[in-house]
């Protein structure tokens, strides 16, 4: 239970946060549903570094900076869900707050981050459609920074994204930089039965 309730927020035109919006039921079945998708590992990038979080791609592979229907390694890319695509649509009904949402997504990156792990400041640009990207968390609060579409440096707002939130950016925000600057470790609702954190972020490719 909150001491204080955390207000739902939008950022920037586009970008809203909805804190809470998993339930624990919900938070249980989207871990035991990432446990079992196969071949997490952590990205190379073309400067030769590798990324800290693990992924693993649904529907699409993300290979820096482009999506292919198979891994790196050849194996095929594990499928999207359908009801995966019901929950994205679930999503950005109730960030935009329209009755029903015609979204439609096919690809998931779904990332895992240790205490260690971070994200840098980056464009999701990958894709040739500009629909909104749909991020969902797990497990331990990390902080995150939402920035401007120009630079990474400011105007950004860092805030928390606990278990169970909701943030969605599309529109006039949907080419924002964006990152997680660190994870707080022990965080997360002993009942959830995770350590560490994990995100999902639903996009549409345009493919």
């Amino acid at each position: 239970m909150e001491l204080l309730p955390r207000p739902r927020a939008e950022f920037t035109p586009g970008a809203v946060h909805v804190p809470g919006w998993l339930s624990l039921d919900e938070q249980r079945s989207l871990v035991a549903a990432c446990r079992g998708w196969r071949g997490y590992r952590q990205t190379r990038l073309p400067s030769g570094g590798l990324m800290s979080v693990r992924m693993v791609c649904l529907g699409w592979q993300w290979i820096p900076y482009r999506y292919s229907r198979t891994r790196e390694d050849g194996s095929p890319v594990e499928p999207f869900p359908r009801w995966l695509g019901d929950l994205g649509r679930r999503a950005v009904a109730e960030a935009y707050g329209v009755g029903e949402s015609t979204y439609g997504p096919d690809v998931a990156l779904v990332n895992f981050y240790d205490a260690a792990a971070k994200m840098g400041m980056h464009q999701d640009k990958d894709e040739r459609a500009l629909d909104p990207v749909v991020s969902l968390s797990l497990g331990d609060t990390c902080v995150f920074r939402f920035g401007n579409t120009e630079t990474r440096n400011r105007p950004y707002t860092d805030l928390e994204l606990r278990s169970g939130d909701l943030f969605v950016f599309g529109g006039p925000s949907r080419l924002a930089y964006h990152g997680v600057l660190r994870t707080l470790p022990g965080t997360a609702d002993p009942e959830l039965g995770l350590t560490g954190r994990l995100n999902l972020t639903l996009r549409v490719s345009g493919l």
